[in-house]
């Protein structure tokens, strides 16, 4: 039990910085300062943390459910900043053929 809030604890304070990032994305309207790299490969950390849950011996549905959630707000809000970088990095060419 330890080590899944121990677990739980790191992903909630990793995930503490993702709506902030999110909404910087949204306001600044570039990609400057992101890296795409970073923001798949976050994004394929948190598929294999979901992913180990269905393959866990200790993890119990009935009582474990919550780390499988805070994973996929994680993961869910990874996934909005990388629709935003498209967004952006598409607006971005779209102004470079205007100039």
């Amino acid at each position: 039990m330890v080590a899944k809030i121990l677990e739980a604890i790191m992903i909630v304070l990793f995930g503490i910085s993702w709506p902030f990032n999110l909404m910087k994305s949204i306001r600044s309207k570039t990609t400057k300062g992101k890296s795409l790299l970073f923001l798949v490969l976050i994004d394929a950390g948190y598929i294999a943390g979901i992913t180990s849950k269905f393959f866990s011996e200790t993890f119990v549905w009935a009582t474990d459910w919550w780390i499988f959630v805070i994973y996929t707000i994680n993961f869910t809000l990874v996934t909005a900043d990388l629709i935003v970088y498209f967004i952006n990095k598409s607006r971005e060419a779209r102004l470079e053929q205007v100039a």
